[in-house]
């Protein structure tokens, strides 16, 4: 005999040497009394199990069922009835049988248990066949001593030619208009148990094959074979009320059978119609990290509106999608942007775009304001420059500010924000002014190198740094938890000259004052904290309007001393959409490098490099999006790979200064390019290869 138990691993019960007396008393003691899988009381999942009752129902259904019977959890009959039983079934022992569980607690709605309970192959034999029942049911013994209801099914042990699963849904892609069918040859036990990898068949509902995976495999199943089990699926789906998930076998004379139906428990998420692309893209390179509810009502809430506000004025959406939708969004705590709204992905389907009248008709009634905002743009950008400076220096310390002028600071900052977000998305757009010929310095993240050398050399506390030359806040990401950490080593610019923050071109000090209005806000934010209370890991749990209410004199929530931090989250896919409940799932693009963008030309050969451990010689920096974190690590790499990312980013900028080949929107890159990889980047053609190619 061999239990699937067995062929796992997982210390199935192996049995004593008698299997006379004391097997008999078992399986007295769980009555074996012994139900034709045709009766009625089969189909009682309380006494026949879910697997037995199941395999009761399809029969009475008229799909392909084996003969069998079931020998009843707690039921009570003649005894003389079991052997009767095993006689017709293997043919007084010339059939070989297969012993199953059938518990209530698997194969339901909420839990399948796969694997979890034994099953007895080729079983052979009187006393062999009571051994079987005796392993089926010593497997409900659970490891915290408790048993699980049990029945004991028995059916033939078909020989099957081909054999597997099929799913009566696309479970990896949560879509019910697809089936998935994995085969091998012989029985789908070699499948289930992991001892054998399958085809696997994507079909469609009427079993119209729609890809084959691995491609190169000879066809185990034919077209005809396909199309029954799509009607088998369909039947099943009518008899159950929902998509089964069955294992079938096709017998050495051609015929289909069902060995086994249970619902699918694990359905992935799948996204409503119309579902919006997000992902991190550029806004991940000013809010890499999770954050806290008042930490996104203070950065991402201000985010959206000015990046709303500038595609307003350029036209490149209608308000009323604008207003319906945010431009920028949180999930788990992770900032993400609508990527086709930020112009990260092309759009889906670019030529129905000429035939609508739509967006050009915007476009025209834009242009003129566009037209006139180019020309004004940079006066307005060093006006409102101007302005957050002075404000800046004039402001005074919180905690000389009354809680009613600490409130009116804070909003100030929220309002603020949102002008800076839409001049610099605006200044990004229309002003030449990316980086592309420039000369170090000229970014914001190239200042703050060149002046945190500069201090590094003179052995400056972070404090002292921060305090003397701001502009070192563009290496760094706001956070309420914690003081800001600059980069330990910082190497300069090409010159090593530490330039002005006033030199910086319009695009650039933009961001860098989102950067000081943001630490401006921190600093308000753990003042109110003190004077409310409240312990620093405890402020950044409130929400915006709970704080500035607190501020002005009202109570502090009743809940807040409840409220947990949230949960940690792993970082976001590139691209995904949200299904129900918020659930995220990746988008699947059919061709590699879809959205691959060289940022700074050039052509190098290396070896990648995560930023971590020991660093190579030739090393290209692979990393998911380009945090401005990582611009310390920049100056002697010889290429950047980052999976996100856009070409105005900091860091693009910043490897442009370098002339330090540089490719964005590389899918997947630091699973492609692990580590100690010869890769190829073409940061002029936005390629990124394996080897080095000449």
């Amino acid at each position: 005999m061999t239990t699937l138990d067995e062929r796992h691993g997982e210390g199935a019960y192996k049995g004593e040497g008698s299997r006379g007396e004391t097997a008999l008393g078992l399986v007295a003691e769980y009555a074996p009394a012994a139900v034709p899988l045709e009766q009625p009381l089969a189909a009682v999942p309380g006494t026949a199990g879910s697997k037995a009752a199941n395999l009761a129902r399809a029969a009475g259904a008229g799909l392909p069922v084996l003969p069998g019977f079931v020998i009843p959890y707690k039921g009570k009959g003649d005894p003389d009835a079991l052997r009767r039983a095993w006689q017709e079934v293997s043919g007084g022992g010339a059939r070989p049988l297969v012993v199953r569980s059938s518990s209530p607690q698997e194969d339901t709605e909420e839990s399948s248990l796969a694997g979890q309970f034994a099953s007895v192959l080729d079983v052979r034999g009187w006393a062999d066949f009571h051994a079987a029942v005796r392993t089926v049911i010593e497997s409900a013994r659970r490891s915290d001593g408790s048993t699980a209801p049990m029945a004991v099914l028995v059916q033939p042990m078909l020989r099957a030619t081909v054999g597997g699963v099929m799913f009566g849904a696309d479970p990896v892609e949560g879509r019910a208009d697809r089936m998935l069918v994995s085969a091998v040859r012989g029985g789908p036990d070699s499948l289930v148990s992991g001892e054998q990898a399958g085809t696997n068949y994507w079909l469609s509902g009427r079993g119209r094959v729609l890809r084959t995976e691995p491609e190169e495999t000879g066809a185990l199943l034919g077209r005809g074979e396909l199309r029954r089990l799509a009607r088998l699926a369909r039947r099943a789906r009518q008899v159950f009320g929902g998509p089964q998930d069955i294992e079938f076998g096709f017998d050495a004379d051609g015929r289909l059978w069902l060995f086994q139906s249970r619902p699918i428990t694990a359905m992935a998420g799948r996204p409503p119609r119309g579902a919006r692309l997000l992902g991190p893209g550029p806004v991940a390179e000013t809010l890499p990290d999770q954050l806290q509810p008042l930490e996104e009502d203070l950065w991402v809430t201000p985010m959206a509106r000015g990046l709303a506000a500038a595609l307003d004025i350029g036209g490149t959406a209608p308000r009323r999608l604008l207003r319906s939708a945010p431009v920028v969004t949180t999930v788990g705590g992770r900032a993400a942007g609508d990527l086709r709204l930020l112009g990260a992905v092309p759009p889906k389907h670019p030529w129905l775009s000429l035939l609508n009248p739509a967006p050009g008709a915007r476009r025209l009634a834009a242009a003129w304001r566009v037209g006139r905002l180019t020309a004004a743009l940079p006066g307005l950008a060093t006006d409102l420059v101007a302005d957050v400076d002075r404000h800046l220096a004039e402001v005074p310390a919180p905690a000389g500010l009354p809680a009613a002028a600490l409130a009116d600071e804070l909003r100030w900052t929220r309002s603020v924000l949102v002008s800076l977000h839409a001049q610099e998305a605006l200044a990004g757009a229309l002003l030449r002014d990316r980086g592309s010929d420039s000369a170090a310095g000229s970014t914001a993240a190239g200042t703050a190198l060149a002046a945190l050398a500069a201090a590094r050399a003179r052995g400056a506390p972070d404090e002292r740094v921060i305090a003397d030359r701001p502009v070192v806040l563009a290496l760094t990401a706001p956070t309420l938890r914690g003081r800001v950490r600059l980069p330990s080593t910082a190497p300069a610019g090409r010159d090593g000259t530490p330039a002005s923050p006033s030199s910086l071109p319009p695009r650039e000090a933009l961001r860098l004052r989102v950067r000081w209005i943001q630490e401006l806000q921190v600093r308000l934010v753990r003042d109110a904290g003190r004077r409310l209370g409240l312990p620093a890991d405890r402020i950044g749990l409130l929400c915006w309007r709970e704080l500035v209410n607190a501020l002005d004199g009202e109570a502090l929530p009743p809940d807040l001393d409840v409220r947990m931090p949230p949960a940690a989250s792993p970082p976001l896919p590139d691209a995904f959409r949200l299904a129900e409940g918020g659930a995220v799932v990746a988008e699947r693009t059919g061709r590699r490098g879809d959205r691959v963008q060289g940022v700074s030309g050039g052509r190098a050969v290396g070896t990648a490099w995560d930023g971590t451990g020991s660093r190579p010689e030739d090393a290209v920096l692979v990393v998911r999006t380009l945090d401005p974190a990582l611009a310390p690590l920049l100056p002697g790499l010889t290429g950047l790979v980052a999976q996100t990312g856009s070409p105005l980013s900091h860091l693009a900028v910043l490897a442009r200064e370098f002339g330090l080949p540089a490719v964005v929107g590389a899918e997947d890159a630091v699973g492609r390019f692990p580590v100690g990889a010869r890769l190829t980047v073409d940061g002029t053609a936005g390629d990124v290869r394996l080897g080095a190619e000449p």
